[in-house]
């Protein structure tokens, strides 16, 4: 199965709220803090754009309007079009100005995270990673542990979200792993040379692996570039997420441009 990723900036967002549905605009009014505003309408504006090129329809107001982004009890999103439940599964996320959605088919489950590449403290490690994984973050160069630390905590809030619990399972009970060249390149071996460089240079998708407490195991996949790095989770496994990027045509209406892995 294939699944696609899309992203969007704070600084694409429309003024106008034409593009939302009205169950949408009664949430949105519902919320007093202009941060929390800002993020939903990001995330839907651009869970709405995904779903949109994934059904190869257009991304004007009034279509968008009829594609409605709504929580389900878990609180995990789900995607109506005309008020009617719509055949696919995504998974929205958002950090610091940026969110992205990933989407697919609805027989498979999602679960996708965006982080801001920040240091982690200690004591932050040791509340949310297993043994294995702090060990995992004390191994890399110090000037990687940034990224290693938000890469894992992101392949966590990922499988959680595909797990439809959130945080209200302890992050202990999955284990991420990356694959002993994850650690060894980051570390200079030649095996790999410049593992860390290339993902962010060349968006290049690596993947990973979750453990659960309950012994199932997830397969994802991870990139970095930029100052963000991203993970997505998926039940069954499906490849790396192709990119959907999305340029204006004439008249209003889009077209839709597939880039995979370089």
């Amino acid at each position: 199965m294939e699944v696609w990723w899309l992203e969007q900036s704070v600084t694409e967002l429309p003024v106008a709220d034409d593009w939302l549905g009205p169950h949408e605009k009664l949430r949105l009014d519902a919320m007093r803090f202009p941060k929390r505003r800002t993020d939903s309408r990001l995330g839907r504006w651009t869970a709405k754009r995904a779903v949109a090129a994934y059904l190869k329809a257009y991304d004007d107001p009034q279509t968008l309007a009829r594609i409605e982004i709504r929580s389900a009890e878990s609180g995990a999103p789900e995607v109506f079009l005309d008020n009617g439940p719509c055949e696919v599964s995504i998974s929205i996320t958002h950090s610091t100005g940026v969110a992205a959605c990933a989407v697919g088919p609805s027989q498979i489950s999602i679960g996708c995270d965006l982080e801001f590449i920040e240091p982690r403290s200690d004591a932050f490690l040791a509340d949310y990673f297993n043994e294995a994984e702090q060990m995992l973050v004390s191994r890399v160069p110090p000037n990687e542990r940034g990224l290693f630390s938000n890469l894992l905590w992101s392949a966590k809030e990922s499988t959680l979200k595909l797990l439809k619990v959130g945080l209200r399972l302890d992050t202990r009970c999955v284990e991420v792993s990356l694959g002993e060249n994850a650690v060894s390149n980051a570390l200079g071996d030649e095996t790999d040379a410049s593992f860390v460089d290339a993902s962010r240079q060349f968006r290049i998708w690596r993947p990973l692996t979750v453990n659960c407490a309950n012994h199932q195991s997830l397969r994802g996949s991870w990139m970095s570039s930029g100052d963000f790095v991203r993970t997505i989770v998926t039940a069954p496994s499906s490849r790396a997420p192709r990119i959907l990027s999305l340029s204006r045509a004439e008249c209003g209406t889009q077209r839709h441009t597939v880039i995979g892995n370089q």
